[in-house]
């Protein structure tokens, strides 16, 4: 599915990955930013190949570690042998140094969050091809975007920018499916929302890099879950989501 100009996305089950192309001097290469959830790399492969044919990617990228987002990780390291970077915050629960923190299934209704205790929150031991994200120019080989650190959902969580065009790849930060609800995830309805409830533990946190995100005034929304949204209803659907948290506050007396 293309995004926008050089950006592809495609759905692993029930979390998106997404391709950038057009970098380096040739404007071949590209990279590939996280991988999806356990067992989607036969799926990811194919679809790179469709894409690209059989150049490797200069990097894979990952927004966070949490099982969705790393599960093709190993098998497309020892497919591909490319670096892999990953925020310094990020670092221990991708080598199982630490485990997330517990979910809290109950925080908001549905199917999603009601299974959440059964999702892996381990790591997955990995160290090899490690690159810390900790400097602006980490990225360097990434021309015309910047990456951002959005904590809340995990500690080392980061988003993607591209100036010329406005396009967000905000990972977790903010999706735009109710991820909660598994028929919402099955049906795909656009709707903004913050992260999944059920694995974010510090919330006002991540209210906090919403509200950075935002800043950007993004024009292109692409996300960890839920399709791409365009224009207008990216800033609406922003706005009304903070509206709805700080109506919240209030009324909890916070």
């Amino acid at each position: 599915m293309k995004i926008a100009e050089n950006v592809y996305g495609y759905r692993t089950a029930i979390a998106n990955i997404a391709y950038i192309a057009g970098l380096g001097e040739t404007k071949e290469e590209w990279v590939l930013i996280d991988t999806g959830v356990p067992f989607s790399a036969p799926f990811i492969l194919k679809n790179s190949k469709k894409l690209f044919k059989d150049k490797k990617p200069l990097a894979i990228i990952l927004t966070h570690a949490h099982f969705d987002h790393i599960g093709a990780l190993q098998t497309l390291v020892r497919e591909w042998d490319v670096p892999v970077y990953i925020h310094e915050k990020e670092m221990s629960y991708l080598e199982s140094e630490k485990k997330y923190p517990p979910p809290t299934p109950f925080k908001e209704k549905g199917m999603m969050s009601f299974l959440s205790p059964l999702y892996p929150r381990d790591g997955i031991a990995f160290h090899s091809n490690i690159k810390v994200i900790s400097a602006e120019d980490s990225l360097y080989f990434l021309e015309g975007w910047k990456w951002l650190h959005t904590p809340g959902h995990t500690d080392g969580h980061i988003s993607l920018f591209r100036e010329k065009d406005g396009l967000l790849l905000a990972g977790d930060a903010l999706i735009t499916v109710r991820q909660e609800s598994l028929f919402a995830v099955l049906m795909q309805k656009k709707e903004i929302h913050g992260p999944p409830a059920y694995f974010t533990p510090n919330v006002e946190t991540s209210f906090t890099s919403i509200e950075k995100l935002l800043a950007l005034d993004p024009h292109i929304l692409y996300t960890g879950h839920g399709m791409p949204m365009y224009g207008k209803e990216i800033k609406e659907g922003i706005n009304q989501l903070l509206y709805q948290h700080s109506t919240e506050n209030l009324v909890k007396g916070n």
